[in-house]
């Protein structure tokens, strides 16, 4: 038998306990502050049908969804014909996908269970996401996205408390400089509407969303590519040349969508300059976009200016989204906390707590059955007053089971032979000093307490 190397698919990753305990930290402070906002916890499956989640994030984002082939012999139905290609060979042998993000998945659960929600309906959800991607440092194929939407209302108030929420989680991380910029999707409606584009929308959206990576000749280059005429640029040009709101007043005057998304943003920055943040700064960013289809006003997007990563989490306004399932008239809001790449910053900048890893406190060596067994019962009392505790498994040398208490980094290690259990007492080494004393099991759970 051929033994095959170990390996993970590309842009998937393990993750140790070390790891996973600096994760749970992050996951555990990002739940505490949505259930303080008021937010309650869903789940949607890791599947969903292809309908689904086509269609809603524009063709890039179509491109980048995982297909799952079909159960069973998924080729015996397939129509084998002259014109066939992959496009349409998809269609026949793949009905479901990987979730791509949370919100579609979300939009869809609040139209199945409608009946069952009381609107506003505030929801937080912490699941992993797939997504076709080239990998790269701060992007992977399988990530975690924590959401936190409310649906239901068009009320600003709702992006007033998100960029707060926002704030809150990365206040209690410590992660310094940190810019949560604003745009609205109105507003970038208004710019192509001038610019004589509004047929392009999509495209030019899409195509502004990679400003910051490719540069502005670059993108000038795509959009003349994609259909935009080169007129057009000196309108462009002079809304990138906007440093806030009021410099977009005299540009906008033609266009009554533009003039509501300076309303809607003019409503937002002004509570929260009123409010006053935390730690993170709140920053209009005319270049914000924000590439998928599926937003309509304002957007969000939260960027670690001391770590050259991206951004560390985004989310906006859409109003047609439940549409697209058959619930008209329902506007919802949302943001994404980006686990991943906020991970990486702290770990860059040695931002986890010490002593967050989770250690065995004691352990009880093991000298052989008899004593094994009279050592069960002290460890139950151990565990029942909240002191992590285990026993060694076999009754190997002293030696080794040493060696594996020092690389577990265990405080105490607890010695019972016949001695100690004719005197009814723990012979107890403190592992960090090689100190030896003798001690009750009271005495040993009043001391750890």
């Amino acid at each position: 038998m051929s033994i095959r190397k170990p390996s993970i698919p590309k842009g998937m990753r393990d993750f140790n306990s070390e790891v996973m305990q600096k994760r749970n930290y992050i996951f555990e402070i990002a739940q505490a502050t949505f259930e303080r906002y008021g937010y309650a916890p869903i789940e949607t499956p890791a599947m969903e049908n292809i309908g689904t989640l086509t269609g809603k994030y524009g063709e890039e984002g179509d491109r980048l969804i995982f297909k799952v082939l079909n159960s069973g012999d998924y080729l015996s139905k397939a129509d084998f014909n002259t014109s066939i290609n992959s496009k349409n060979l998809t269609k026949q042998i793949s009905e479901k996908a990987l979730r791509y993000d949370l919100t579609v998945p979300f939009a869809r659960f609040v139209v199945q269970n409608r009946n069952d929600i009381t609107f506003p309906f505030k929801r937080y959800q912490m699941q992993n996401v797939w997504r076709a991607d080239r990998p790269q440092k701060g992007r992977y194929r399988e990530f975690f996205q924590c959401d936190a939407d409310v649906i239901g209302t068009d009320s600003l108030l709702c992006e007033v408390e998100l960029v707060q929420l926002y704030d809150a989680v990365f206040t209690q991380l410590n992660i310094p400089n940190v810019d949560i910029c604003i745009n609205n999707r109105k507003v970038l409606c208004g710019m192509i509407e001038i610019m004589g584009a509004s047929d392009l929308f999509d495209s030019i959206v899409i195509t502004l969303d990679k400003l910051s990576s490719i540069g502005l000749d670059k993108v000038k280059e795509e959009l003349l590519a994609k259909g935009l005429k080169s007129e057009s640029f000196l309108i462009l040009d002079s809304f990138l040349d906007a440093e806030n709101i009021i410099d977009l007043e005299s540009l906008l005057v033609q266009s009554d969508i533009g003039k509501k998304g300076l309303e809607e943003l003019r409503f937002v920055m002004d509570n929260i300059a009123k409010l006053e943040l935390d730690s993170a700064n709140f920053i209009f960013d005319i270049t914000l976009a924000r590439g998928l289809d599926y937003y309509t006003g304002c957007i969000l997007e939260v960027k670690a200016n001391d770590v050259p990563i991206g951004s560390i989490g985004g989310g906006g306004r859409y109003d047609n989204l439940t549409s697209n399932f058959g619930l008209e008239d329902i506007s919802g809001v949302g943001i994404s906390l980006g686990i991943d790449r906020i991970y990486l910053v702290m770990e860059e900048l040695d931002l986890f707590p010490k002593g967050i890893e989770i250690k065995t406190q004691v352990m009880f060596a093991n000298f052989g059955i008899d004593e094994a067994n009279y050592c069960l019962p002290f460890l139950k009392q151990l565990r029942k007053n909240g002191i992590s505790s285990e026993i060694y498994p076999v009754s190997d040398k002293v030696k080794k089971q040493m060696t594996y208490a020092n690389k577990k980094g265990v405080r105490f290690v607890i010695l019972v032979g016949k001695n100690e259990m004719e005197s009814e007492s723990l012979t107890v080494k403190e592992m960090s000093t090689g100190e030896q004393y003798t001690s009750s099991i009271e005495e040993l759970i009043n001391q750890l307490s």
